[in-house]
């Protein structure tokens, strides 16, 4: 690609970064499962292929909910065996014991359940109490963990929520606390609807640490809704979190959140992040160029502006 044989962006490290960031690539179902046309199971197998072409280690396969409530994904168990056999980590959501068996049959070896850090959003999500939902994922992560299978919990709403407002930080940490008791490996804080500025980021991975909760079993996965989701990563860095969720191209958003808006577009994390001087190991003109073709198959434009930057360049 023409503007990194250019030398650009130019490397300049700043003090005090990690020197390596692991990035959880959610495109394929965070990124694709509030599209209203079915994307057809096969395009979905190649853009799983291409981002582990593009470099990417750990790629968000798809999810094992109920086809009632997120049709897209209603193809998981075709979709998984297509790409399992990949070298890369490919976790899958599973809601309940259910989706965990499906996920199980398939040879899963990573999962992700999803709470809520408010009552509200749980209810609209998992039309549960936090506590409620805290109680089912309990045999989930039990059985996943007696199955040798890695467990990541993803947190929703850590810095604001559309019924609620903000969200006061220690009842953050206590539902981030509940999830590791019950045997999450990671954890996925989510600013769901986009609204987190840096100083509330610091300020939640303070709170956390202070509750003995390790930045090492923290990532973060920011909504670029106001402009603030590369400006939120950069906080969560300096505070040293080396996971940072994107999704290529920008996609996604919440079905159950009106107000969330896209995700962090992974290929305007890997610029900064190059930039900077830290290792991704993500190949940008592949991932761009998955971007571009992903985006002719959904038939509009990829909001993410380094593959519009790119993109131009090579026309």
């Amino acid at each position: 690609m023409s503007t990194p044989e250019l030398g650009l962006p130019m490397v300049v490290p700043a003090p005090g970064l990690p020197a390596r960031v692991r990035i959880h690539e959610v495109g394929a179902r965070d990124g694709l499962q509030n599209e209203k046309s079915t994307v057809p199971t096969e395009v979905k197998a190649q853009f799983v292929r291409r981002l582990a072409d593009a470099g990417l280690t750990t790629i968000e396969a798809t999810s094992f909910v109920h086809p009632k409530w997120v049709p897209q994904l209603a193809d998981a168990e075709q979709l998984f065996p297509r790409v399992a056999d990949l070298p890369v980590a490919l976790p899958v959501l599973v809601p309940n014991e259910r989706g965990l068996d499906r996920a199980l049959a398939l040879g899963a070896s990573r999962v992700a359940v999803f709470a809520s850090a408010t009552e509200s959003f749980a209810k609209a999500n998992l039309n549960r109490t936090v506590d409620e939902a805290l109680a089912m994922f309990e045999p989930v992560a039990a059985r996943a963990k007696a199955s040798g299978v890695h467990v990541r919990g993803y947190l929703s709403m850590c810095f604001g929520d559309p019924w609620e407002g903000a969200v006061p930080v220690p009842q953050v940490v206590r539902v981030c606390r509940a999830l590791l008791d019950l045997g999450c490996d990671e954890l996925s804080l989510g600013d769901t609807i986009g609204v987190a500025t840096p100083g509330h980021v610091g300020a939640l991975l303070r709170a956390l640490n202070e509750a003995r909760i390790p930045t090492d079993v923290l990532g973060v996965h920011f909504h670029d809704t106001y402009g603030q989701a590369l400006a939120n990563t950069y906080a969560a860095l300096e505070h040293g979190v080396t996971t940072v969720d994107a999704s290529a191209g920008g996609l996604g958003g919440c079905p159950y959140a009106k107000s969330a808006t896209g995700n962090l577009a992974t290929e305007d994390l890997v610029w900064m992040l190059r930039g900077l001087g830290i290792d991704t190991g993500v190949h940008l003109d592949r991932l761009v160029a998955t971007s571009a073709w992903m985006a002719e198959q959904l038939g509009r434009p990829s909001p993410s502006r380094t593959v519009r930057a790119l993109s131009h360049k090579e026309q």
